[in-house]
């Protein structure tokens, strides 16, 4: 008979997790030798059942393990051959990327859970909402979620905003800013009433500006423009006077209203509703000329507030816990922030 044998087991071999190896076998020195010897020659892969897992969170009672024998005997698992032949995925995972606050609660619905949660983002950069479908359960002493399965919205800011917020800050020249209005007239609004109060006291100023004051304004600066300031007079109402020497004549010659602040009606996202939007308008000279700005007011807090709000109809909409901040798991199911 030859040393070397090939060997798989037509049933599998089952080792119990708390038997240890001088338990189960019982030979003296001489023979384990011999054994050793004739394992490390054999060939061939035995598949054995590891047994009695069950106390071992997220384990099965039991599991196979492919032992392949030869000159650099090893184990191997056998989940991977088994995973070529699985007609439909072992969990739900991947991220569902929505459009719109809508869609988000509709999927959150179809897919949640007892145990799902949200995850809202408010940094008026990149606010945003996560659904992780399948969380922790709630119990401290049950089963730990893997994270994976998730619907996810991005607030896509509207094409409107991100103009505004483009030239935020920006100077401009009185030619620059003249055209700059007049594309973007039709986003200005007239507040009235309480509304127009309100966000006068905010913003420390008399008066809200209208789309008309303000389009008065840049038909009045292009009729000006390459005039020097002549006049320059700060009002405490917040308004400012400005007259020119003029190169160009003007339909009357008179100094140039300058309101301290106008305001915006346009979505802040995208697909949704428009907002009031207070602007505040600045300027200051520079050689004789003016160089314009303006600034959205608060920014942060309007995103916050969107995002509040959207908060506030998902909870009431899914029933579901909605928590400021992110999961403690990346959509692979990694840890995050974990110490060391």
């Amino acid at each position: 008979m030859s040393d070397t044998a090939t060997h798989t087991s037509a049933e599998p071999q089952v080792f119990n997790s708390t038997t240890s190896v001088g338990e189960a076998f019982s030979l003296d020195g001489d023979a384990v030798e011999k054994l050793a010897t004739l394992g490390a020659r054999a060939t061939g892969i035995d598949i054995v059942e590891v047994k009695d897992t069950a106390g071992d969170a997220g384990l099965p009672d039991s599991f196979p393990v492919a032992v392949i024998h030869g000159d650099n005997p090893k184990l191997a698992s056998v989940k991977s051959f088994a995973e070529e032949w699985r007609e439909y995925p072992e969990h739900r995972r991947g991220i569902a990327h929505v459009g719109d606050v809508e869609s988000f609660i509709e999927l959150t619905n179809r897919h949640k859970t007892d145990h799902s949660v949200v995850f809202a983002q408010s940094d008026w950069r990149k606010p945003s909402l996560t659904s992780v479908i399948d969380y922790h359960d709630i119990e401290p002493d049950a089963r730990a979620g893997f994270g994976r399965h998730r619907v996810h919205y991005a607030f896509p800011f509207s094409d409107e905003w991100k103009t505004w917020l483009e030239h935020d800050g920006k100077p401009m020249d009185q030619r620059e800013f003249a055209e700059f209005i007049e594309e973007r007239a039709p986003d200005m609004t007239t507040l009235t009433g309480g509304e127009a109060a309100q966000h006068a006291s905010e913003m420390q100023v008399s008066a809200i500006g209208t789309p008309a004051q303000i389009f008065e304004l840049a038909r009045g600066l292009e009729i000006n423009v390459g005039g020097k300031v002549k006049q320059n007079v700060k009002l405490q109402s917040g308004e400012a006077k400005i007259a020119f020497e003029e190169e160009h004549t003007g339909k009357d010659g008179q100094p140039l209203t300058v309101p301290g602040a106008f305001a915006l009606m346009i979505p802040l996202f995208y697909n949704e509703d428009p907002i009031v939007i207070p602007v505040r308008l600045r300027y200051r000279m520079v050689g004789g000329s003016i160089v314009w700005l303006y600034k959205l007011f608060r920014v942060d807090r309007l995103v916050a507030e969107a995002v509040r709000n959207a908060k506030n109809d998902v909870a009431a909409q899914t029933g579901l816990e909605v928590y400021e901040g992110a999961p403690e798991m990346s959509a692979s199911g990694t840890p995050v922030g974990a110490a060391g």
